[in-house]
C-alpha cells in the first residue's frame, strides 16, 4: 500500500489515536509473552524469502536519547506487513502515560501533549498489548539502535523479562542499494524516494513512512539479487 493510502485508513481510525487500534484484555499476557520468547529463541527467519517474511515495522516517539539515564518511552506506533506489502487493518498505536510532562521542545516536535499522556494506558499495559499484536514477527524500524535500547530497557524495567525479538534496520538495505548517496534520517530517506510523511515525529505516521521505505528497499533489492535477510547481512557484512 503507497502512503497516500495508508493515510487514508489512518484517517479513519483518526478517532482512536489516544488509545490502541489492536487491544488485547488476556490476563496472561505475561505468560504469553515468556512463551513467545522462548519460541523467538528457536526461529531462524534469515532464510525466510523476502516476500513470505512477515513483519512488524514499528516507532517510538521518547523524551530524549538515554533510557538508562531517566528518558522515557512517550508512545508507540506499528503496522503488520507481509513482504512488502502493509497489511492495512494491522494498526497499532498508544501514548503512554508520563508523569513527568513532556519539555516544550518535545511537546512541539513531536505533537505529544501532557493532558495525552495523563489520560495514556501505563507503558506496562501498553507493552503488552504491542507484543500481543507483534506476535513472533521480526521488527523492523529506521535507525533501529534507539527502538531497541529503549525497548530492552522498558521490557526488563516493566515486565522483568528480556527483549528477544529481532530488529531490523532499513538503513541496512539502504546501505546496498544506494552505496554512495549517504542516505541517513528518515526525512532524506523518503525525500529520495518520494515517500510523503505529513505528520513526521508521530509514532504511527513514522512507522508508515517506514514501512513504505521498507517497501521500496525490498522491491529494488530483490531486483540486485538478494532473496532474504541471510543475503542483506552476508554483503553488509562484507562492506565493513
Amino acid at each position: 500500500m503507497v502512503m497516500n493510502e495508508m493515510f487514508q485508513f489512518v484517517k479513519q481510525i483518526s478517532g482512536k489515536l489516544n488509545s490502541n487500534v489492536y487491544t488485547g484484555t488476556d490476563p496472561g499476557k505475561v505468560a504469553y509473552l515468556r512463551n513467545l520468547q522462548r519460541e523467538l529463541k528457536k526461529q531462524d527467519v534469515l532464510g525466510i524469502p523476502f516476500e513470505e517474511l512477515k513483519i512488524t515495522v514499528f516507532d517510538i516517539e521518547t523524551t530524549g536519547f538515554y533510557p538508562y539515564n531517566g528518558d522515557r518511552m512517550l508512545s508507540i506506533g506499528a503496522v503488520k506487513m507481509q513482504g512488502d506489502k502493509v497489511l492495512e487493518n494491522e494498526v497499532f498505536y498508544s501514548p503512554i502515560y508520563c508523569e513527568t510532562p513532556p519539555s516544550k521542545e518535545i511537546e512541539s516536535l513531536t505533537g505529544i501533549t501532557k493532558e495525552q499522556l495523563m489520560d495514556a494506558p501505563p507503558i506496562y499495559t501498553v507493552l503488552k498489548d504491542f507484543y500481543q499484536f507483534v506476535k513472533s514477527d521480526t521488527l523492523v524500524a529506521h535507525h533501529s539502535s534507539h527502538e531497541k535500547q529503549f525497548m530492552k530497557h522498558a521490557t526488563w524495567t516493566t515486565l522483568k523479562t528480556g527483549f528477544q525479538h529481532r530488529i531490523i534496520d532499513t538503513s541496512f538495505l539502504t546501505r546496498i542499494i544506494e552505496p554512495e548517496s549517504n542516505l541517513v534520517t528518515l526525512d532524506e530517506c523518503c525525500a529520495h524516494y518520494g515517500i510523503t510523511n505529513d505528520r513526521r515525529h508521530h509514532a504511527l505516521y513514522d512507522a508508515i513512512a517506514t514501512a513504505d521505505l521498507w517497501a521500496e528497499s525490498v522491491h529494488r533489492i530483490k531486483q540486485m539479487g538478494f532473496s532474504n535477510l541471510k543475503d542483506v547481512y552476508a554483503e553488509i557484512a562484507n562492506l565493513k
